[in-house]
């Protein structure tokens, strides 16, 4: 699928830039990309910079790593060729047999840019992928692009509609906002941390302007693009895609299409039942139809949604609705269990009838002497686990839903809870700008909510509003 140039901006190479481009990257003007031809090292490296760099990935691969690289053997390379001979044993195995398993042995880097945080979160969701997500702690939304943009998406559909001027107009006013706050921030928190002796400007100024893109990251709307790195295994891909083809957002659809065209130039066997009508596209529809009764059925038992509301919302609200009052023998039974030769159900007796002193000499023993974070206890603190509804600004909810044995269910984004504000942007004098911001931002989310439903309203939601959140965690995990 052909990408719309209307929605994504794309970068201009000079020839010799786009010679060394075309051997490692499967195109060189899409949003979507998968890396090839590289050492696994140098794909990860790319990626951990990428997190904390305002650039393209291909834009910093050349400027920072293709120096470092022998790509004199590359020459003849050409990214986009696929390899016949290994196509043809893995339609055999995967698609004829239908042996899945196979499409778990090998992985692709696939770049994802320009995406929308309500994407990102969506994209996230798979448990058995790995993800490096722009961060809007280390990186400036400031800057308008070559074109003279923001970094927001523009869903067609809203653009076209009568909405689309406004939908453009308060989202430039929501990036100058944030544009306007961050010297401030950057000021007050200079002033509240001054530069200790010993300590070097770089690392100095990096932490305050650190802590000034956190302050005002709220400001940002959920339309604010990140740029996003995967590593995944095919089959992981395959249910991404076919999930993906079945959001309700259609940015979710029309890139899903997008990262299809990139992976089949790499895994073509692997994604082939994607938009297979009795395979990949029925799973699709099975997912899109549950979906959609249930949100009929919600509706019909709780109502419509809470209007929205432009004012603060308070603290994160978090409370524990769930766990194992049997927690402490289940899990103390398991550190025991597999050093003896009994049945679970004896060893649980036994515990059972210890001590609170006996228990937590079981429990030292078996976490032992911890000297870092990365000692780790073994799976029998997965045997109990808990969990929580909690209430907090969508900035923090994209931190803790990246979590990979997390079970998280999240609701629509609206400004229904409020917002936060940091005491910082108080302090450093910007509260009214915030709560002008805020104001523009619920008032948009409700033109947009009539119009085109929850899904793309909440392109217009900032960060700072507060999502509701159910979170579920073993033990080892919390």
């Amino acid at each position: 699928m052909a990408f719309d140039a209307a929605q994504y901006v794309t970068e201009e190479w000079t020839d010799d830039e786009a010679a060394v481009l075309r051997r490692y990257f499967t195109n060189l003007d899409g949003p979507v990309f998968a890396l090839v031809n590289l050492p696994e090292v140098v794909k990860g490296a790319l990626f951990a910079r990428y997190s904390r760099s305002a650039k393209s990935l291909r834009r910093l691969f050349l400027d920072e790593f293709v120096g470092d690289l022998d790509v004199s053997g590359d020459l003849g390379v050409d990214a986009t060729v696929g390899l016949a001979r290994a196509e043809q044993l893995y339609d055999k195995v995967f698609f004829e047999y239908g042996d899945d398993s196979v499409a778990q042995l090998g992985g692709v880097h696939l770049a994802c840019e320009q995406a929308s945080n309500l994407l990102t979160k969506a994209i996230e969701w798979s448990r058995l992928m790995s993800y490096m997500e722009k961060s809007t702690r280390y990186v400036a939304y400031d800057a308008r692009l070559g074109n003279g943009r923001y970094r927001y998406h523009r869903d067609p559909a809203v653009l076209d509609s009568p909405l689309g001027a406004r939908f453009v107009g308060e989202m430039d006013r929501l990036f100058d906002a944030y544009a306007a706050l961050l010297p401030d921030l950057q000021s007050h928190f200079a002033r509240l941390h001054p530069k200790a002796d010993g300590d070097s400007d770089f690392v100095w100024r990096q932490s305050v302007r650190a802590k000034a893109y956190d302050a005002v990251r709220g400001v940002l709307p959920a339309a604010a693009t990140a740029n996003l790195g995967i590593y995944a295994s095919g089959q992981a891909y395959e249910a991404l895609l076919v999930r993906l083809a079945a959001h309700p957002l259609p940015e979710a659809r029309s890139y899903a299409q997008l990262m299809l065209t990139e992976l089949r130039k790499v895994i073509p066997s692997w994604v082939k039942r994607v938009d297979v009508e009795d395979r990949g596209r029925e799973w699709s529809a099975y997912l899109a139809e549950t979906h959609a009764g249930m949100e009929d059925l919600a509706g019909s038992l709780f109502g419509p949604p809470p209007e929205p509301v432009a004012e603060v919302g308070g603290e994160p609200e978090v409370a524990l609705v769930d766990w194992d009052p049997e927690g402490e023998v289940k899990v103390v039974a398991s550190m025991l269990y597999p050093y003896t030769h009994l049945p679970e159900t004896a060893v649980q007796d036994r515990v059972a009838a210890m001590s609170d002193a006996e228990r937590l000499a079981v429990v030292d023993r078996y976490v032992g002497d911890r000297r870092n974070r990365r000692h780790k206890p073994g799976r029998a603190l997965e045997r109990t686990g808990y969990r929580f509804d909690v209430i907090s600004d969508y900035g923090a909810f994209r931190d803790l839903q990246r979590h990979r044995l997390l079970t998280v269910e999240w609701q629509d984004l609206t400004p229904a809870h409020g917002y936060t504000l940091p005491e910082a942007v108080v302090a450093a004098g910007g509260g009214a700008r915030y709560h002008e911001a805020m104001e523009r931002s619920a008032a948009l989310h409700g033109a947009l909510q009539d119009r085109f439903g929850a899904a793309q309203a909440a392109y217009a939601v900032a960060l700072a509003y507060r999502i509701r959140y159910a979170m579920q965690f073993n033990a080892r995990e919390a």
